[in-house]
């Protein structure tokens, strides 16, 4: 049995063939699965769990149809949805970890993170992280209406699209030093991640041992999918042409 990986899913009302195209894997493949992680960004953004609009319950009645067979769904939060948390993740059956947490997959130990904390080099994005990751502002934003939650949003995504535009593809990649500190600190040869939407399999020597680092590719326009099993890796794209036309 193999574990499956996804991330940077960034569900979106906009994007229905998405969706369809996730509840698809999760109502096929996954059901064999030994485990699913979701390594942050499953919707291009979370204003609490408290939403009640369509997306969240119908990605959740998804979520928990899977869980129900008792393959395990394991959650990191991402830079879009950091705020999803236990009442949610009860909802959907999933159980959410840290980041930078160590699974062992397939008998490998492996660090397991969303990715954004190792993009060192873009200092006015890890500004931002460090702000809305405190208890204070999470609160002083949760207590706001839905309805002013939803602007907010909307804005943090504009600006999110204009920081993305203006900043050099090389700053928002990750930081080589920070992916080799954050593996020592862990003590682990494997990285799995996801947030640069630049799927590859990275190899490369760490203290003298070889190393490796897997980047999950994200769901904007195909899916993306890291399959582990003992003794082999598969990071392959979900054809968008499946039949998922159904409501």
């Amino acid at each position: 049995m193999a574990c499956l990986f996804v991330s940077d899913l960034h569900l979106d009302p906009a994007r229905p063939r998405i969706t369809r195209l996730f509840e698809h894997f999760l109502a096929g493949e996954a059901r064999a699965a030994k485990a699913v992680y979701i390594l942050g960004d499953l919707f291009e953004a979370w204003i609490g769990d408290d939403d009640d609009s369509e997306l969240p319950a119908r990605v959740a009645r998804a979520l928990r149809a899977l869980a129900s067979t008792d393959v395990p769904i394991f959650f990191i939060a991402g830079n879009r949805d950091f705020l999803l948390g236990a009442d949610y993740a009860a909802r959907a059956g999933m159980r959410l970890l840290p980041d930078a947490s160590v699974h062992a997959i397939a008998g490998v130990p492996t660090l397991l993170m969303h990715g954004d904390a190792l993009c060192t080099d873009d200092h006015a994005y890890l500004a931002f992280r460090d702000q809305v990751r405190t208890p204070e502002w999470q609160r002083q934003f949760l207590a706001q209406a839905l309805d002013a939650r939803r602007a907010f949003a909307a804005q943090a995504r504009a600006g999110s699209r204009a920081h993305t535009r203006d900043t050099p593809e090389v700053l928002m990649d990750v930081n080589a030093r920070a992916v080799a500190s954050a593996m020592r600190r862990a003590g682990v040869r494997r990285l799995i991640h996801g947030h640069t939407h630049r799927p590859a399999l990275h190899r490369f020597w760490l203290d003298a041992q070889p190393a490796e680092r897997i980047v999950l590719g994200d769901w904007y326009e195909q899916g993306s999918r890291l399959r582990v099993a003992a003794g082999s890796l598969a990071l392959d794209s979900l054809d968008p042409a499946l039949p998922v036309e159904q409501a």
